[in-house]
């Protein structure tokens, strides 16, 4: 085993490492806000009720990730809202009618 006094290392000189700041334009895509982005506009135009709930769990798995504040949260929030709206004209709007015999 080595000794204290034959330590070449110098701990006065040491610095804790701090990663490189990275432009927000050089981050990674945010997958998931695309995806949810997508998902909510299929659920809300053509009314499928599994898109919308997709929508609902990529916006919340992409808001749990944020990266760029400003950004990021105007692209979950737009996914956000295509989800509830497509959720709420498949459970809350009007059905298909059928036609009334008379």
């Amino acid at each position: 085993m080595s000794s204290q006094a034959n330590d070449p290392r110098q701990p006065s000189t040491a610095k804790p490492y701090k990663p490189p700041p990275v432009a927000p334009q050089d981050l990674p895509i945010d997958y998931s806000g695309f995806i949810a982005v997508i998902f909510g506009v299929f659920g809300a135009m053509f009314r499928y009720k599994v898109c919308s709930w997709l929508a609902i769990i990529f916006s919340a798995q992409s808001l749990a990730n944020m990266r760029n504040m400003e950004n990021d949260l105007k692209q979950i929030s737009m996914a956000m809202m295509f989800g509830i709206m497509g959720l709420m004209t498949n459970y809350l709007g009007v059905g298909p009618r059928g036609s009334k015999k008379t």
